[in-house]
């Protein structure tokens, strides 16, 4: 029978994290094979990537869903484990991941959940755990989809939920937070208005006062102190900025459009 350590890919996407790609490489240093897609970075990245693996792949960068995409099919094995190279398989993970008998699923993916790293506290609530993702997957029954910056999975057949934490090692700080959200939320509503989407009143008025009250009460980010009022606060500015964004752009209100 095989083990799930001789069928699992990993892929993980880089572009200048010196600072991250070594610990992510050293939690999945199990794998059979390591695939690194790298977007020309400027700095180490490269150099320690080529430490771990020799499948270091350079590639402009082609959008979330592309770069994904293009990972998932330079892979040699059937099931493929995709990481971002700020996050780590968990030691608990990385047993239940090899526990598998990837050779007889009757799943096509499996999911699990992802627990993240801020204001120097694992976060337990506040809508951020547990953040279950399906990063285990047979590549010739899923393929990348979503829409920018949303890389997600779609997958044919049935799938599994995981019990042990992929850990997330999220933003460096207040700042990181801010001009992530701030980026992303310019890429969504791009693709928003590319697919016919409309900015109402409604999506940039209580649809942000609905994220906060969500995330602080109802999952509890109070629990979480003051990263939890913070995380809530910030997803909720991020979710006026996306709607916000959309209504500028469908509106030429821009002073030097693009």
């Amino acid at each position: 029978m095989e083990t799930g350590k001789s069928i699992i890919s990993v892929t993980v996407r880089t572009f200048n994290e010196e600072k991250n790609l070594q610990e992510c490489l050293e939690s999945v240093a199990w794998a059979d094979e390591i695939v690194v897609v790298d977007s020309m970075s400027t700095d180490n990245t490269v150099a320690i990537a080529k430490k771990f693996t020799d499948r270091v792949i350079l590639q402009e960068w082609l959008g979330h869903i592309g770069q994904s995409q293009f990972a998932t099919d330079r892979t040699a094995n059937l099931w493929v484990l995709h990481m971002d190279a700020d996050e780590r398989v968990s030691p608990e993970l990385r047993d239940e991941l090899l526990s598998l008998d990837l050779g007889n699923s009757p799943y096509d993916a499996y999911e699990m959940p992802r627990r993240h790293f801020f204001m120097r506290q694992w976060i337990n609530h506040s809508a951020w755990y547990p953040d279950y993702k399906i990063r285990l997957f047979r590549k010739d029954r899923c393929a990348w989809g979503g829409y920018a910056p949303h890389d997600v999975l779609k997958v044919k057949g049935a799938k599994k939920r995981l019990k042990n934490d992929l850990l997330h090692y999220i933003y460096q700080d207040i700042a990181h937070f801010a001009s992530t959200k701030n980026a992303y939320s310019s890429l969504t509503a791009a693709d928003h208005f590319k697919n016919g989407r409309k900015a109402r009143l409604i999506d940039f008025t209580l649809r942000p006062l609905y994220a906060f009250l969500y995330r602080y009460f109802v999952r509890l980010g109070f629990v979480d102190g003051i990263a939890g009022f913070t995380i809530s606060v910030m997803e909720a500015h991020a979710v006026f900025l996306k709607y916000i964004k959309l209504y500028e752009i469908r509106n030429k209100l821009r002073r030097f459009p693009k």
